[in-house]
């Protein structure tokens, strides 16, 4: 598995920008997956964004063309560049990692940040 550590949450205005970064304790290279998830209050989590280790990316529809996830393997570090912001964006914002290659092996593991809050407010 792997320890993660989300930063860069905040207040911000509708219309402004965030960009949060998620910190891994090792190296990410082999992970399958990292994702970024959101829960609003009194609603289920959410996927918001998923970047591969061949950097393909899934992105939810009520984030597309805002949100760009990206992926750093020298510095063990996923990002999420958030702009347009709107006031359904509040949440609280969970980096996730998704099991592990190692060779044609995959071992499965699912860990969680501790998550950031975002709040989208005038």
């Amino acid at each position: 598995q792997v320890q993660l550590v989300e930063s860069g949450g905040g207040l911000v205005q509708p219309g402004g920008s965030l960009r949060l970064s998620c910190a891994a304790s090792g190296s990410i290279r082999s992970i399958n997956a990292l994702a970024w998830y959101r829960q609003a209050s009194g609603k289920e989590r959410e996927l918001v964004a998923r970047i591969f280790r061949d950097y393909r990316t899934n992105v939810a529809d009520s984030v597309q063309g805002r949100f760009i996830i990206s992926r750093d393997n020298s510095k063990n570090t996923v990002d999420l560049q958030m702009n347009s912001l709107k006031p359904e964006d509040t949440a609280v914002y969970y980096c996730n990692a998704d099991g592990r290659w190692s060779g044609s092996y995959y071992i499965p593991f699912d860990s969680w940040g501790q998550g950031t809050q975002v709040t989208v407010s005038s």
